[in-house]
């Protein structure tokens, strides 16, 4: 998702109706290339990606235009007035008057291409990273694009269709469709188990209307997660987070989950919630929530829930490899922190403008960062809490994963 809402426009969007990283697999190590490890950054509201390192200095490596074929599509959109309708919508709603170039992206295994979601375009592509051109299109469902998922092996890469209720499961070298399953309303993050043969998909409802008050929260839609069988795509279970937040007492409380990410051993799901500056940890085995993790607010930020990011107070949560830290963004607090995942302490309020993402770095030690307010990524250690050095990177930086190019490579666009 963008990372601020609407305003003028949301009688219009109404009217119209996401911490898993690209693995080493076997397939990599066989094709005999040689690989170099980093992390892509995607700016979304300017049709790039950076490239950086994925430890150490988390230095430049090169840059990917993510959007080569751009006349062609507008002149798609301008062809179609249905297409147009929705492309002026994302522009002027969630991109507050920016398209949205590239929501998330996942490398191949072998290095050679990535994978990019492309929310104003509706579609995926696959990106040659020698050549910088287009190896496949596939259009989504609907009119948007969102978050992606790699499966463990690398082979596929599951992507939200945000305004058709779907998640299309595609081979990730060829971008034909394997599989798809339905959702709630406005699929969002998607995670794959680590053995594979899991998919969660967190619908998250609508989010860019102003119906913000816990009175009228019946309005978001349908928002919960679905399970799916990874190998037949059939529905395994849904996880109604409104029945367990009212066990708690929390009945003012938003069930759409946002970013989430699994314990080591995936008996806890850690997940934030629209509207709250916190997280929450969910038992698989006891089907509830456990605790509760109330973050400090930031005194220069309104409680008005209008002004939140597309709802999202808080936005982007990693876990570190060993399972004893949590790092959480607080996006419109403008901070992010390190949690001890054992007694729920915050460390250290690390500033930050508009944090939007968290995942992990390629050595595991440090937490990294999208600020996408000052158009830099930040690393963050995990042990002491404190910021170790910020990159700068393009226009609104968000999803960050990390991932594999060729040992020599330098980019492939500006």
């Amino acid at each position: 998702m963008a990372a601020f809402r609407p305003g003028h426009l949301c009688a219009v969007a109404a009217a119209l109706v996401l911490s898993v990283t690209a693995p080493v697999t076997t397939a990599q190590a066989a094709s005999g290339a040689a690989l170099r490890e980093v992390m892509f950054v995607g700016n979304n509201w300017e049709g790039t990606a950076d490239v950086i390192k994925s430890t150490g200095d988390f230095a430049k490596v090169g840059r990917i235009n993510v959007i080569p074929d751009k006349d062609a599509r507008m002149a798609e959109i301008n062809a179609d007035p249905i297409k147009w309708i929705y492309f002026m919508a994302i522009r002027n709603g969630v991109g507050e008057g920016n398209d949205q170039f590239v929501d998330d992206m996942y490398s191949t295994p072998d290095g050679k291409s990535v994978v990019v979601s492309r929310p104003s375009f509706a579609d995926v592509v696959s990106i040659d990273l020698s050549t910088g051109a287009i190896n496949w299109r596939f259009p989504v469902s609907g009119y948007r694009s969102d978050h992606m998922a790699v499966s463990p092996d690398g082979t596929r890469v599951a992507v939200s269709a945000s305004t058709a209720n779907t998640v299309h499961v595609l081979d990730i070298n060829t971008g034909n469709q394997v599989g798809s399953f339905a959702t709630g309303d406005k699929p969002h993050e998607n995670i794959f188990t680590k053995d594979g043969k899991y998919i969660y998909n967190m619908a998250i409802g609508d989010v860019n209307t102003d119906l913000d008050a816990p009175w009228l929260d019946w309005t978001k839609g349908d928002r919960r997660i679905t399970v799916v069988d990874a190998t037949t795509y059939k529905q395994v279970k849904i996880i109604d987070m409104r029945e367990k937040l009212d066990a708690i007492g929390l009945t003012d409380y938003s069930d759409a989950v946002r970013p989430a990410v699994f314990s080591p051993d995936e008996s806890k799901l850690y997940f934030q919630v629209s509207f709250f500056n916190g997280f929450f940890e969910y038992d698989l085995a006891s089907d509830s929530i456990t605790r509760t993790k109330t973050l400090p607010k930031n005194p220069a930020t309104s409680d008005e829930r209008t002004s939140f990011v597309n709802d999202s107070r808080h936005h982007g949560l990693s876990m570190s490899p060993d399972g004893s830290k949590l790092c959480v963004a607080g996006t419109m607090d403008d901070y992010a922190t390190v949690v001890n995942r054992s007694t729920h302490q915050e460390g250290p309020l690390v500033t930050a403008s508009k944090p939007y993402w968290a995942t992990v770095s390629g050595d595991g030690k440090d937490c990294v960062i999208s600020e996408s307010g000052a158009d830099q990524v930040t690393a963050i250690d995990f042990a002491t809490g404190q910021k170790i050095v910020s990159i700068p990177v393009g226009d609104h930086p968000q999803r960050v994963r990390l991932g594999h190019v060729a040992a020599d490579w330098t980019g492939t666009g500006s």
